[in-house]
C-alpha cells in the first residue's frame, strides 16, 4: 500500500501517463470515426461495388479476434508498453498502406491488419493497473483512467467523422486517407516518448502454440460460417457447417488449455465468478455496440414513402451519431461516481439495463427524429459506461500476471459478439434472404424490429447474468470494485 505521504507523486506520475495514453485513444477514435462517412467514396476510389464495403468489416473482425488473445498474452510476457508500441507500429504501417493501396486486394489486407489497434485500450488499462499496484485505491484509479481514455476516444470519433465529412468530396481520396495514418504516426511518437517501459508480469512464460492453432481454427471456421450465411442466406449449409465445426473445435481446445501450465486462453480463470460474467457481458454488449450501427444508419435514411424510416439525410445521421457518441462520453465519465455509489457490479448491471432500454424504445418509438435522438441517448450512456467498465472489471478480477489477458479477452469476446450479430442482422434486413443483391431493396421493417429486439434482449440478458452470478456465488464487493 502506498503511504499517504507518497500519494501525491504517484498521482502526478499517473496523470502524466494517462495524458500520453489519451493520445493513443485520440488516434484510435480517428480510426473508428473517420472512415464511416466516406465509405461510398472509398468504394468509388477503389472501383468496387458499394456492397463490397461489407468485406472491410468482415476482414477486420476476423483479424481482430485472432490477434487480441495473442497480443494480450504477449503483453503479460514481455511487457504491456512494449506490445502497445509494437501494435502501434503495425497499425501505423497498415494505415499508410490503406492510404496508398493501388487496388482492392491490397486495401483489404491493409485494412484487416489495421485492426491491431483493438488491443490498445486493454493494454492501456493493464499499464495503468500495474502502475497503481500497491495503492489503496488501485481499482478506483484504474476505472477513473479508463473513463478518461474512453472519453478521449469518443471525442476523437466525432472529430474524425466531421473532418472526413468535410474532406470526402473536395480532396483527392489518397490525401483524405492519409489523415488517419498521420494520426497513428503521431500516436506512435507519444507512446515511444511518454509511456515508460513495463516489466513482464509472467516471466518465463511463452506463447501456447497448440492453443493458438486450435483457437485460430475455431475462429476462422466461425467467421467463415457467418460470412457464408451473410452471402448465401439463412439456408446455406456451408454456413451452418462452419459454425458447428467451430463449436466442435472448442471442446478439445478447452480441454487442452485447462491442462496446459501456461495457456494462451486461461479457461480456468475465465470460469471464475469474477471473470465469466464480465466476459459474457462483453460478448452480449458487442452485439449492439458493433452490430447495430449500420442498421440504425440505414433506417434513418430510409424514405418515409416505404411506410417507415426517418427520411433523413447524411446530415442528420451525423447528428444522430454525434448524440450517441456524446452520451458514450457521459456514460464513461459517470462510471467512477456510479461505481463508488453502487459498486462496480451494480454499475455494470445498470449500464446494461440502459442499453436494453435504449434499444427497446426503438421497437415502439421509431417514427420521428426526436424519438431516435432520445433512444440513442439512453443507449449511449449505458454503452459508454460498459466500454470503460469492462476492461477495468476484468483486470480487477485477474491475478497480476494475467491482467493483459483478462482485459484483452473483453475485446475478443465483444468482437465475436459483434460478428455474430452483424451476420444475423444482415440476414434479417435482407428482403431476399441474402446481401448479394444487385438491385436496391429496402429492408423490411420486421428486420429492423429483429435488430432492436436482439440488441435489447442481449443487453437485458447481460444485466441479469451479472446480478444472478453475484447472488449465486456471493462475491465480495472487493472482487468488483
Amino acid at each position: 500500500m502506498v503511504p499517504p505521504a507518497d500519494r501525491a507523486p504517484v498521482v502526478r506520475s499517473l496523470a502524466g501517463l494517462v495524458g500520453f495514453l489519451v493520445c493513443v485513444e485520440l488516434a484510435s477514435g480517428v480510426l473508428q470515426g473517420y472512415y464511416t462517412p466516406i465509405f461510398p467514396q472509398i468504394a468509388d476510389h477503389l472501383g468496387i461495388h458499394h456492397a463490397s464495403v461489407n468485406w472491410f468489416e468482415a476482414a477486420q473482425l476476423v483479424l481482430s479476434a485472432l490477434v487480441l488473445p495473442v497480443l494480450s498474452r504477449l503483453g503479460d510476457l514481455i511487457g504491456h508498453r512494449q506490445v502497445l508500441l509494437l501494435s502501434t507500429v503495425i497499425t501505423a504501417l497498415a494505415s499508410w498502406a490503406v492510404a496508398l493501396a493501388p487496388d482492392f486486394a491490397t486495401f483489404l489486407i491493409a485494412w484487416a491488419v489495421q485492426g491491431c489497434y483493438v488491443v490498445w485500450l486493454p493494454l492501456e488499462i493493464s499499464i495503468v493497473h500495474r502502475r497503481t499496484a500497491g495503492a489503496a485505491d488501485q481499482d478506483r484509479s484504474t476505472r477513473r483512467a479508463a473513463a478518461y481514455l474512453v472519453a478521449a476516444l469518443e471525442v476523437a470519433v466525432i472529430a474524425g467523422a466531421l473532418v472526413a465529412g468535410q474532406l470526402g468530396d473536395s480532396v483527392d481520396m489518397r490525401l483524405v486517407l492519409c489523415v488517419p495514418a498521420l494520426a497513428v504516426t503521431l500516436c506512435l511518437a507519444a507512446v515511444a516518448y511518454g509511456v515508460p517501459a513495463t516489466p513482464p508480469v509472467a516471466a518465463g512464460g511463452r506463447i501456447d502454440k497448440i492453443g493458438l492453432l486450435l483457437l485460430t481454427t475455431s475462429l476462422l471456421l466461425l467467421m467463415g460460417g457467418l460470412v457464408a450465411l451473410r452471402l448465401q442466406g439463412v439456408r446455406s449449409p456451408l454456413g451452418y457447417a462452419g459454425i458447428v465445426l467451430a463449436l466442435a473445435v472448442l471442446v478439445p481446445f478447452a480441454r487442452y488449455e485447462a491442462r496446459h501450465p501456461d495457456p494462451l486462453v486461461d479457461v480456468r480463470l475465465l470460469a471464475t465468478p469474477g471473470q465469466w460474467p464480465v466476459q459474457l457481458t462483453a460478448f452480449l454488449f458487442g452485439m449492439s455496440v458493433l452490430g447495430a450501427q449500420i442498421p440504425l444508419s440505414t433506417y434513418a435514411q430510409t424514405d418515409r414513402s416505404t411506410g417507415y424510416g426517418l427520411g433523413a439525410g447524411p446530415g442528420f445521421v451525423s447528428v444522430l451519431i454525434g448524440v450517441y457518441v456524446l452520451m458514450l462520453v457521459v456514460g464513461a465519465l459517470s462510471l467512477p461516481a456510479a461505481s463508488r455509489v453502487l459498486g462496480t457490479r451494480t454499475a455494470l448491471a445498470v449500464a446494461s439495463l440502459l442499453v436494453a432500454a435504449g434499444y427497446a424504445l426503438w421497437i415502439g418509438f421509431h417514427d420521428s427524429t426526436a424519438q431516435a435522438l432520445v433512444n440513442m441517448a439512453v443507449a449511449g450512456v449505458g454503452s459508454g459506461a460498459l466500454v470503460a467498465a469492462l476492461p477495468a472489471a476484468a483486470a480487477a478480477a485477474a491475478p497480476p500476471e494475467r491482467t493483459g489477458f483478462a482485459t484483452g479477452m473483453t475485446n475478443t469476446t465483444k468482437t465475436v459478439g459483434g460478428a455474430v450479430a452483424s451476420s444475423v442482422f444482415a440476414m434479417a434486413l435482407s428482403a431476399t434472404g441474402t446481401i448479394d443483391t444487385e438491385g436496391a431493396v429496402n429492408a423490411p421493417l420486421s428486420g429492423y424490429l429483429v435488430v432492436w429486439g436482439v440488441c435489447a434482449g442481449s443487453a437485458l440478458l447481460a444485466a441479469l447474468s451479472l446480478l444472478a452470478a453475484t447472488r449465486r456465488t456471493r462475491l465480495s464487493r472487493s472482487s468488483w470494485s
